[in-house]
């Protein structure tokens, strides 16, 4: 008997977190498995060249939404991944991350009666404010199976009365990525283009919406990256929604003024995997990067007041230091005193996607 899996990206980091289940269900005969693009990421550079590093097969479907506001593209992938679910009749739809596909699909597939998987689940920052928060959250509790990364998204979901059997701690499929994916990141020649040596530069990274959008924050943030940039080069490889907000406004020339951060177009997953493997530190507000470095053992400081993934703290290498310039200059003066920890958070081993699909094939 044949298992049909309708699976879902729509965000760059989503491609990170599908390549490893793609892999496993290939070597399965028993499963039928389709990806689904819905198009949330629109570069088609940046989307084509993840496909082609991480050798995923190219989307069977892609949906090509395209940006828009929360609801805008919560409601046009809504109305489109109906007719294929309705087309194709899968008996598991599968998504990944935190992004507005993830929780648009997922309410489409539990609607129509379609089983719904949720990998990196139970993940939680405490702070509604956030978008991914709400997806999180709203995409948790309609699922019917709940794959966690870490120990905090088992707790969180046995807090929240998510049923017992439904939970399963399979590790990371991010990390199964990286690990696949380590050696042949080596052989990027990102470091000599850019005429840099191993551990002799900043890695910035700036996108989440609180930071950027918010001109105060934003302001208070390049105070600190000012400092950072007299003591140690700053490489910024620059997500477009950032690069816009710079160009429209008077702290567009207080970044062009700062001699020692450069900003670089956006890198592809090998090059920026090196990029973070041989930065001094990385300053950052994403989430899966406080993940990558913990298991690249670079030192991690998150700009950001919380984070929905506190095992990178305990047993990695980030420190959480919100977005006061004093808090983030101390912790980067700090940084040389605070090793770097060897210890790897539990069944972080590169098998995750195993045992997911384990779980979806019993």
């Amino acid at each position: 008997m044949s298992l049909n899996i309708l699976n879902i990206v729509g965000a760059r980091p989503n491609f990170i977190k599908i390549a490893p289940l793609m892999a496993e269900f290939a070597t399965r005969p028993q499963i039928s498995a389709t990806l689904l693009h819905t198009g949330q990421h629109y570069d088609q550079r940046m989307s084509d060249l993840f496909f082609h590093e991480l050798d995923i097969p190219q989307p069977d479907i892609n949906l090509g939404i395209g940006s828009g506001s929360h609801a805008q593209q919560t409601a046009q992938i809504m109305a489109a991944f109906e007719t294929v679910v309705l087309d194709l009749k899968p008996d598991v739809v599968l998504v990944v991350g935190d992004v507005n596909s993830t929780i648009a699909c997922g309410l489409v597939a539990v609607k129509l009666g379609v089983k719904l998987a949720h990998v990196e689940a139970g993940l939680r920052s405490f702070d509604r404010t956030m978008p991914e928060e709400i997806n999180r959250l709203a995409t948790d509790v309609i699922s019917d199976l709940l794959f966690c990364t870490e120990q905090s998204g088992v707790d969180n979901l046995r807090r929240e009365g998510i049923a017992e059997e439904k939970i399963h701690l399979v590790g990371n499929v991010m990390i199964d990525t990286l690990l696949k994916n380590r050696g042949k990141a080596e052989q990027s020649h990102v470091l000599d283009d850019l005429g840099l040596s191993s551990k002799s530069y900043a890695l910035l990274t700036l996108h989440r919406p609180s930071n950027v959008n918010d001109a105060e924050v934003f302001d208070q943030l390049l105070d600190a990256i000012e400092v950072i940039q007299n003591t140690l080069p700053i490489i910024f490889p620059i997500h477009p929604r950032t690069r816009k907000i710079l160009s429209e406004g008077r702290l567009g020339s207080r970044v062009s003024e700062m001699q020692n951060l450069r900003m670089i177009e956006p890198a592809g997953y090998l090059d920026f995997l090196k990029l973070m493997a041989h930065a001094k530190v990385v300053l950052t507000d994403s989430g899966g990067i406080q993940e990558e470095t913990t298991i690249l053992q670079t030192p991690c400081l998150t700009l950001r007041d919380n984070t929905e993934r506190p095992v990178t703290i305990t047993h990695g290498t980030n420190q959480l230091v919100g977005t006061e310039p004093a808090n983030i200059v101390k912790a980067f003066s700090m940084m040389h005193a605070v090793k770097a920890t060897s210890c790897i958070p539990p069944l972080w081993d590169g098998n995750a996607a195993v045992r997911i699909v384990d779980v979806l094939v019993k």
